[in-house]
């Protein structure tokens, strides 16, 4: 069983970057989606850690989030916080389909 360490570190990323928001513009609702994502970041990494096969919650997650943050990125194009977090996003994303085309598929 392999612990889903880059998993982990975007969830606490994600989770530190909500943190961030609030307290450097007193942002509540960066708090709270920070807080929310990087929770379901952390569940989906620990999922992916019980069992390689279930990325989906992960792969959800990052994939929102991906989404979300390149749609501001692309609106300010400030690189902190949407740049960085379209960027962890999106490796993520990668490090999860790259995983699930690798797996041998059943008959």
């Amino acid at each position: 069983m392999a612990v889903d360490w880059f998993g982990f570190t975007y969830a606490a990323l994600v989770s530190a970057g909500g943190v961030t928001g609030y307290l450097k513009a007193g942002s509540v609702t960066s708090l709270a989606a920070g807080l929310l994502f990087g929770l379901l970041a952390a569940v989906g990494a620990y999922q992916a850690s019980q069992n390689p096969r279930n990325v989906w919650l992960s792969l959800g997650t990052s994939g929102t989030l991906a989404v979300v943050m390149g749609l501001r990125f692309l609106n300010s194009w400030k690189f902190m916080p949407a740049g960085l977090m379209t960027v962890a996003s999106g490796l993520l994303l990668m490090k999860i389909i790259v995983g699930m085309l690798k797996r041998p598929h059943k008959s």
